[in-house]
Formats: structure tokens, C-alpha cells, sequence
């Protein structure tokens, strides 16, 4: 079955690579572990906050792969630990976030079970640009005058 695109008008044309990226989200969100928050600090700065508790900085690891932030966690395995119940998540995880262009991540900080991930988001600069109009240059365009011929009283 063919799928249906949201991107097939004419009038966008080049929006392409926004499709590839839905098609990444989409694929993403399929697991909701470890949880996680959004928040925009300022005007251009966002912060990600990834509930991560048990896990150490030597169990986590931020890596950026084309315009995707991946975060990845793996605990080391505990030998001897015996237990009883166990309701804390203990098992690996990666999540992925789509960047936009230019989105460029400042630092990453673990503090009390949360990672959180600082980026900057420039602000968009308005450029206009003014596009020269040129004419076709036709052959009827372009005439030879034939220079005169002289007076006979000359």
C-alpha cells in the first residue's frame, strides 16, 4: 500500500527532509522509559530533564549524530544482590531527540536522578532579498541599422 504523504503540494517543495524527520519522532516515541520533561529556560534556551535515577554519569552517555541528541544509559550488572521486589528500572534505555537546524546543545549536568541536557536555539535572523528580473533577449530584439548612404552633393 502506498503511503500518503503530508508533504506532496506543490507548493512545498524541499520540505522533504521534515518528513524524514516526522518519520524519526514517530519511530521514537514508541517507548516511554526513561520519562522525561521539556522546558524552556529563555527566550532561545531549552532544557530536557530525563528522570534517570539509579544510574551514575559512568552509566550514561549524550552523543549528538545528525541533528539527533541520543541519550543512552546501561547500568553495570550488580552480582550477589538478592531481591525481594524490584520497582526501580534498572535496564538500559536509549532516547532520541530531533534537533532542528543550528539547535546547539551547552551542557549536561546529573543532579539527584536527573540528567539535565541545556540547549540554545538561535533566534532566526529576517532576511530579505530582492531577486533582479532579467528579459529574454530575442532576435527581434536586436536590429542592425545600416549606416546611410552619403548625399550625391557631398
Amino acid at each position: 500500500m502506498a503511503r500518503i504523504s503530508m508533504f506532496n503540494s506543490p507548493l512545498l517543495l524541499g520540505f522533504d527532509h521534515f518528513e524524514r524527520a516526522l518519520d524519526r519522532v514517530q519511530k521514537a516515541q514508541s517507548d516511554g522509559y526513561p520519562p522525561y520533561n521539556i522546558e524552556q529556560t529563555s527566550e532561545s534556551g531549552l532544557r530536557i530533564t530525563l528522570a534517570v535515577a539509579g544510574f551514575t554519569m559512568d552509566d550514561l552517555e549524550i552523543h549528538l549524530e545528525n541533528n539527533q541528541l541520543v541519550v543512552r544509559g546501561r547500568q553495570a550488572e550488580e552480582d550477589g544482590k538478592v531481591y525481594l521486589h524490584r520497582g526501580i528500572a534498572a535496564r538500559q534505555f536509549q532516547r532520541t531527540f530531533v534537533l532542528a537546524e543550528g539547535i546547539l546543545v551547552d551542557s549536561a549536568e546529573l543532579d539527584n536522578g536527573l540528567l539535565h541536557i541545556d540547549l540554545q536555539r538561535p533566534l532566526p535572523e529576517t532576511t530579505v532579498k530582492t531577486i533582479p528580473i532579467k528579459g529574454a533577449r530575442r532576435k527581434a530584439d536586436t536590429i542592425d541599422v545600416e549606416a546611410e548612404p552619403a548625399e550625391a552633393g557631398e
